[in-house]
């Protein structure tokens, strides 16, 4: 009830109908699963340097049709947020203005449900712009691959006790490590932490 009244609210707000789409019927065998490099931790005072996404649709991860984009900055990016992304100034020479990638990110996603590792803040660094540009914050639903193994694993563990860092959930799930802190690979292996637990019964 709550969700349904959110979601009348928020189209109420919208204030650009090229992206009236985002509020359409969920498909149901399609997902979206994304990755923010950011400048840091804070939604309210950082800001997205790129944008990762990857198309599921039905039991194949389709890379062919990847999203990844870089974000110019205003600023030159401070020293320690470099070291955690590795994305350089001179990095950013050929990316879009923040407007232009959160427009292409939004007609990529269309209104499929999302998924990603600690979603709640890709997201919320994604609404800091559509509320900005659009008056709404992302209507579609939203899966957290951390939740899905906890909850998987927790049968194993009954103390709770659950390591949920990504680099764990990977190696235990067996699943190859591509690149780290590159949005695009980080959504790549998230597709395949979602798939390999869509399709087990339980964790040892």
């Amino acid at each position: 009830m709550f969700e349904s009244l959110k979601r009348k609210w928020n189209r109420k707000h919208l204030r650009d109908e090229r992206f009236v789409f985002l509020f359409d019927e969920i498909p149901n065998d399609e997902i979206v699963v994304f990755d923010c490099e950011t400048t840091g931790l804070d939604p309210k005072k950082d800001h997205i340097v790129s944008i990762g996404a990857v198309k599921i649709k039905g039991d194949k991860i389709l890379t062919d049709q990847a999203l990844h984009i870089y974000v110019q900055q205003k600023n030159e990016m401070a020293h320690e947020s470099i070291k955690i992304h590795q994305i350089r100034n001179c990095d950013l020479q050929d990316a879009v203005v923040p407007e232009e990638a959160i427009e292409a990110f939004l007609y990529f996603i269309g209104n499929r449900t999302l998924a990603g590792y600690y979603l709640e803040f890709d997201v919320a660094m994604i609404n800091k712009y559509t509320k900005k540009m659009f008056g709404i914050t992302l209507p579609n639903r939203q899966e957290e691959v951390s939740a899905l193994y906890y909850d998987k694993k927790i049968s194993t563990i009954p103390q709770g006790d659950i390591d949920l860092r990504f680099d764990t959930i990977v190696g235990d799930l067996a699943l190859p490590r591509l690149k780290a802190h590159d949005a695009l690979n980080d959504a790549i292996m998230t597709a395949m932490i979602y798939l390999k637990l869509k399709h087990t019964v339980k964790l040892k």
